[in-house]
C-alpha cells in the first residue's frame, strides 16, 4: 500500500510543468584515519564517497510542493555503509491555519547540544556517523494546524525502518558485530506496524516549549547478544574453560519493542544566554525509566573586537535506566565551544567533550566547516575517547552477557577507534 501511494505521488507530480522543476545536490569525498591503530577490522585508514540530490516544485500559488532527496554511499570497506536510501519524497499542502505532508519525510524535534532525547519520529542512520545525527526517511502522513495557542502536530508512521549498524569490515565498530539480518519484534506486524505520534508547540513570552508523545516500534533497539544459540553443555564448558565453543560466532541481535514515550522541550533566551532541556519518560523497554539533558549556552559577540562570536556550552545528561540497559552517557557532563568566524566562508568551529565523573571516561569530538568558493566545502572531524580502558575482548562480553553484569566503563567498546575525518564537498 505505501510503496503504491508513494508512486501515484510521484505521478502527480511529475504531471506539474517540467520547466518548473528545481534541481541542486551535492557530492562529496571522505577520507578517516584511526589514530590507534587496524583494529578488529584490520585496516588504518578508510574511504567513501556520496552524493546527494533535491528535486523541488511549487505550484498551485506556492500552495503545494513536491520534494524528493535521494541519498546513495560508496563505501571502501563497509559493505553495511555501501548503502541508499530516499532521505526525502513528499507531497506538502498549506492551506488556511493548516498544512499537510504525506510521503517520505524527515522531523527533528530538539533543543539540546548532547542527547536529542525527544527526537524518536525518524531512525537513525548509525552507518553514515556515530553521533547519530544522520537519519533515514520515515513514512508518514502529518497534519499541523496552527493557532494562537500553539501549533499541534500529528503523525501517523506507517512502515517501520530498521536501524542501521557497521557490518563486520566498518569502523568505528563494536568487538561483537550487529546481525541486522534477523531482527526481534516485539509486535506480530514487525516492520508493517503503525506508529503514532503528536507534538504540540507553545510559547510563553521567551520561553518556547514543546510537548510530545510517540508510541510504536522504539528507533533504539537493544542489542542481544545471541548466547541463546549455545546449548547448557556448551555454556557450561564456556564457564569452566573462557573459551568460546568451535563454530559459535557472537553476534549482537536488535531488539525492537514497543514503547510508549512521553517528551519535554524548553528553551529560554534572554540576551547572549540560552537555557535549554530535554525530559523523556519511556516505557517498554523494561521499567520504565527517565532521561534528561539540560544546561545552557552563552554567547560573546565580537569577542578581542573582532567579527569572532564566542559560545560557551554546558550541558548535564542523565538517565535512570537499569545499568545493564543504560546508555554510557547517563550520569555525565558535557563541555563545549562553539567559534563562529561570521565570514563570507561560513567557517566555523564547535569543540566539547562528554566527562564521565564516576568512571573518568571523556569522550572528545572535534567539528570545523568552511566554503571555498560558491562550490565546495571542507569539514574536518574528529572523535577521541580517553580515560576508557583497554577494549573487552569477545570473550569478555560474552562472559559478562551471560553473568548479567554492566561494563564498568561502558566507552571502552570504542577504546581503539579514536579518528580523524576530513571532508570535501562540491555543491551543484
Amino acid at each position: 500500500m505505501t510503496h503504491r501511494f508513494l508512486l501515484a505521488l510521484t505521478g502527480i507530480a511529475l504531471a506539474s510543468t517540467a520547466s518548473a522543476w528545481e534541481f541542486r545536490g551535492e557530492t562529496g569525498v571522505e577520507g578517516r584515519y584511526f589514530t590507534d591503530g587496524p583494529g578488529t577490522a584490520g585496516y588504518w585508514h578508510n574511504g567513501s564517497v556520496y552524493a546527494k540530490a533535491e528535486l523541488f516544485h511549487e505550484w498551485n500559488d506556492r500552495d503545494d510542493q513536491f520534494v524528493f532527496i535521494p541519498f546513495a554511499r560508496q563505501d571502501e570497506h563497509d559493505e553495511n555503509r555501501t548503502h541508499a536510501d530516499i532521505r526525502e519524497l513528499s507531497w506538502i499542502h498549506v492551506a488556511d491555519g493548516w498544512e499537510s505532508r504525506v510521503g517520505v519525510s524527515k522531523v527533528f524535534w530538539g533543543v539540546t547540544e548532547g542527547r536529542h532525547l525527544v527526537d524518536i519520529i525518524n531512525q537513525t542512520d548509525l552507518v553514515e556517523q556515530i553521533d547519530q545525527e544522520e537519519k533515514l526517511g520515515q513514512p508518514m502522513i502529518n497534519v499541523s494546524t496552527v493557532r494562537d495557542w500553539g501549533i499541534l502536530d500529528v503523525f501517523i508512521l506507517p512502515g517501520f525502518r530498521e536501524r542501521t549498524f557497521p557490518g563486520e569490515d566498518g569502523r568505528p565498530s563494536l568487538a561483537v558485530p550487529v546481525d541486522t539480518d534477523d531482527p526481534i519484534y516485539e509486535s506480530g506486524a514487525e516492520q508493517k506496524r503503525v506508529d503514532a505520534a503528536i507534538r504540540w508547540q507553545f510559547w510563553m513570552g521567551d520561553w518556547q516549549f514543546g510537548l510530545s508523545h510517540f508510541s510504536g516500534t522504539t528507533r533504539e533497539p537493544l542489542l542481544a547478544l545471541n548466547t541463546f544459540q549455545l546449548s547448557q553443555a556448551q555454556l557450561g564448558a564456556f564457564a569452566v574453560t573462557g573459551q568460546l565453543p568451535a563454530g559459535y560466532k557472537p553476534r549482537f541481535i536488535p531488539v525492537y519493542e514497543v514503547i510508549d514515550q512521553s517528551g519535554l522541550e524548553a528553551q529560554y533566551v534572554s540576551g547572549g544566554w540560552l537555557w535549554k532541556l530535554e525530559v523523556i519518560s519511556r516505557s517498554g523497554q523494561g521499567d520504565r525509566f527517565t532521561a534528561l539533558d539540560g544546561g545552557l549556552e552563552y554567547t560573546q559577540v565580537g569577542i578581542f573586537e573582532s567579527d569572532l562570536d564566542l559560545g560557551w556550552i554546558v550541558e548535564y545528561l542523565w538517565e535512570d535506566r537499569d545499568e545493564l540497559l543504560a546508555s554510557p552517557f547517563e550520569h555525565d557532563v558535557l563541555l563545549g565551544n562553539r567559534l563562529t568566524f561570521n565570514d563570507i566562508a561560513s567557517t566555523e568551529v564547535l569543540w566539547g567533550v562528554v566527562w564521565d565523573p564516576e568512571t573518568e571516561e571523556r569522550a572528545w569530538s572535534l567539528e570545523t566547516s568552511r566554503r571555498i568558493g560558491d562550490r565546495f566545502k571542507v569539514s574536518l572531524e574528529s572523535r577521541i575517547y580517553s580515560n576508557t580502558g583497554e577494549p573487552p575482548t569477545v570473550e569478555q562480553i560474552v562472559g559478562a552477557s551471560l553473568q548479567e553484569i554492566p561494563p564498568e566503563t561502558p566507552l571502552s567498546i570504542y577504546g581503539q577507534e579514536d579518528n580523524i575525518q576530513l571532508e570535501v564537498v562540491y555543491y551543484f
